[in-house]
């Protein structure tokens, strides 16, 4: 049996408003569920990023409690055609772009923050193959 990928991606934020502003204007991530106060889901690929109020995932529901505290990272995978027009799209966004890194004398990505200050990255397809 293998794992076939990550499913979801879960994050902590603390403004919905901002979070969902900046994944749908910026990364253009289609919004699939928002609850108010609660959470705001996206489309991102095959995958899910779910983002949540950390309050909100600490009170008891039906689901086991779950939260975190501080910074992730997240690496979103584009075409390699597409990666400077994703380097101008950020830059364009007015956020700054802090780092860009050549992995295996081949691949490129590069980095930069959302509004809570996770780590984003956007890299190449066919880095990790």
């Amino acid at each position: 049996m293998n794992i076939k990928q990550v499913k979801e991606t879960c994050i902590y934020v603390n403004d919905l408003e901002l979070t969902q502003s900046f994944y749908q204007q910026v990364l253009g991530l289609p919004m699939i569920a928002k609850k108010p106060d609660r959470h705001v889901f996206f489309r991102a690929g095959t995958s899910v990023l779910l983002c949540f109020k950390p309050e909100a995932s600490r009170q008891k529901s039906e689901l086991p409690i779950h939260f975190a505290n501080g910074p992730a990272h997240l690496a979103f995978e584009v075409e390699i055609p597409e990666y400077d027009d994703w380097k101008q799209k950020v830059s364009s966004a007015g956020i700054k772009i802090i780092h860009e890194q050549t992995w295996r004398e081949k691949f490129l990505s590069f980095y930069f923050h959302d509004p809570d200050g996770h780590l984003l990255e956007i890299v190449q397809v066919g880095m990790w193959d």
